[in-house]
């Protein structure tokens, strides 16, 4: 069998639950899906809803088992296996079987596929139809990755009866135990950047080593923002005889959930860069893995393992989608916050979607809602959002925090608090008043804004799915957070599954008539924005360090907006919206002189 993927994208993770079940919906087509696996109690919940729904047999698993955050993830993911195996074999079985039903699915690869030519081949023939693409469908065809992510640095420390557990149950921890004792063969997707006690942990499980034919069962893709980082890991992982199957890039600002800005490095010359130096990549990792192997003992690898290149973030045609395939030579595209619209592939409640259609441009913002301290896109009436601010209006705070996911901040207890919670908004409000009269209107506000602006995202990130699902919603009426990406703003109707690999592949177009920036024009003004904010609202002290860091801001973007002058001029591709890509990268080039940053001497 080929282990060619069927689709040159692949819908990444989103928020806690928006992709909990995509591989159930999408899986049987060959697409794959990223599911998210930090939160035990939303799998353990959609696994008894699968359970119900298709008469399994998978037993329940109590919060009082041993091990129970593990056990949960690993069964749900053994069931969606299954789910998606057996939904396999029966679409299989259609296809061979129903001409309209294989030329509906043909519509849906890619245009250039060699499966679809080898399927159009068959299709055309009299004689012996239906056991030639029988035998051609059992050889080339096969699903869609059941991918997970895991974001590092949700790994809160547990404790049972007071005490401390080791470190291995903590929250990152039994995730990647979860996933590392399922039957799955796929990939882990690691998020948020690098946690060297949770990389070590990964020595502890062989389906993350090659066997004796150089097969990896469980593969490792790390998220990255640039060419530094992923050196960086891959080599630390590569020590440890672990390999990097993937490297997905993701753009700093122009992505949903969480935005990691880089240092001004905009997603054209990152992927330049990843195009001229894989191979530098390729050979270090393998060199280090070679020697940790053999440290090992255990089988050694020739030649280096498959290393994928992936992209995501922002892409929102297909022109974008094949100039990503064709200049940078990467293996898939991410297509992740459009798939939102898209109910067969995702698990978003009515009024959400609705709100998703409904939204312009200027209601898609980089949020402080996140626990984390890291900026989040999100977009602007949310049930969440009128909720928080009903309490609001009565004096009421934060969240009364029942999963405690994000009780990260030590500030107040050892065994942290989530900086969302009820428990720690009141606390610092208390100290924010204790301090009014040393501080303007304006500092308080901002201060105060800074406090209560959190939003608690483990309820907030799953709530839709149980809408979708008709499942109870127990405690504290939280309302839905989502998160996506500001490419959004561009889309504006549901449509099939169908309409969109369609619109993906260049067989149809589902975007309004409206002007849409490119993607890269529309990152480089988040950038520029990001930087015009950063100084203007800085509240503290400005340091010469910090002056420094924004000068090398503000020269990768002027850099960055060199690179793609180049680079429009002589691509064969967005020829016909040269000219006003053109005029852009002027306004905006004007637009960073213009910021003036403050020059601190040491």
């Amino acid at each position: 069998m080929t282990t060619k993927p069927l689709h040159n994208f692949h819908i990444p993770v989103m928020g806690l639950a928006y992709t909990i079940d995509s591989p159930i919906r999408v899986a049987q087509y060959g697409i794959s899906s990223v599911i998210s696996i930090i939160d035990d109690e939303i799998l353990e919940k959609m696994k008894n809803f699968y359970n119900q729904k298709f008469n399994l047999d998978y037993l329940k698993i109590s919060s009082k088992t041993e091990d129970y955050r593990a056990k949960r993830i690993t069964a749900y993911l053994d069931m969606v296996d299954d789910i998606v195996n057996e939904k396999f074999e029966s679409f299989k079985q259609e296809i061979s079987k129903n001409r309209e039903a294989l030329k509906d699915f043909m519509t849906m690869l890619p245009n250039t596929s060699e499966l679809k030519d080898g399927l159009q081949n068959l299709i055309n023939q009299k004689d012996n139809w239906g056991s030639a693409i029988r035998n051609f469908i059992e050889s080339n065809l096969k699903p869609g990755s059941i991918d997970v992510n895991i974001m590092t640095k949700v790994d809160k420390d547990n404790y049972k009866k007071g005490e401390q557990l080791s470190v291995i149950y903590n929250d990152a921890h039994a995730s990647l135990r979860g996933f590392a004792k399922s039957k799955l063969s796929s990939s882990m997707v690691l998020s948020a950047g690098m946690n060297p006690r949770l990389y070590s942990y990964i020595e502890e499980f062989e389906d993350f080593f090659p066997d004796q034919k150089g097969v990896l069962k469980k593969k490792i893709i790390l998220k990255v923002s640039d060419f530094r980082s992923a050196m960086i890991q891959g080599n630390f992982l590569a020590k440890k005889g672990l390999w990097v199957s993937e490297y997905r890039i993701e753009s700093g600002l122009n992505c949903g959930g969480h935005a990691f800005a880089t240092d001004g490095l905009l997603l054209g010359p990152i992927m330049e860069e990843f195009k001229q130096k894989k191979n530098d990549l390729i050979q270090s990792a393998h060199a280090l893995m070679v020697s940790a192997l053999e440290q090992k003992g255990k089988p050694g690898i020739a030649q280096p393992l498959e290393m994928k290149i992936t992209v995501q973030g922002g892409v929102g045609t297909s022109e974008e989608h094949d100039f990503l395939l064709d200049n940078y030579d990467v293996d898939s595209v991410g297509w992740g916050s459009p798939f939102l619209l898209v109910p067969e592939a995702t698990s978003v409640d009515t009024e959400t979607r609705n709100l998703l259609l409904q939204s312009k441009e200027k209601d898609f913002y980089l949020s402080n809602l996140s626990p984390l301290g890291v900026p989040f896109n999100t977009v602007r009436g949310t049930s969440n959002d009128q909720l928080r601010q009903q309490k609001e209006s009565h004096g009421k705070y934060g969240s009364s925090c029942p999963k405690k996911l994000l009780a990260l901040s030590k500030e107040f207890s050892s065994q942290g608090t989530c900086t969302a919670s009820r428990k720690y908004q009141d606390i610092k409000l208390k100290e924010l008043y204790t301090s009014r009269e040393t501080c303007t209107d304006e500092e308080f506000n901002r201060r105060k804004s800074e406090i209560t602006d959190k939003a608690c995202l483990c309820v907030g990130l799953v709530n839709a799915a149980y809408m979708e699902h008709n499942m109870e919603i127990r405690g504290e009426k939280q309302g839905v957070v989502i998160c996506p990406g500001p490419n959004i703003a561009f889309f504006d109707k549901e449509v099939s599954l169908s309409e969109m690999v369609k619109h993906i592949y260049g067989n149809t177009n589902i975007l309004p008539d409206n002007q849409r920036p490119n993607m890269f024009i529309n990152e480089l003004k988040m950038y520029v924005d990001y930087l015009k904010k950063e100084i203007t609202e800085s509240s503290v002290q400005i340091t010469h360090s910090q002056s420094k860091k924004w000068n090398t801001f503000k020269k990768n973007i002027f850099e960055g907006i060199e690179y793609y002058h180049h680079l429009f001029k002589e691509s064969s591709f967005f020829k016909n919206g040269l000219e006003n890509i053109t005029l852009q990268l002027q306004e905006y080039k004007l637009m960073l002189a213009a910021i003036e940053v403050p020059q601190v001497e040491k």
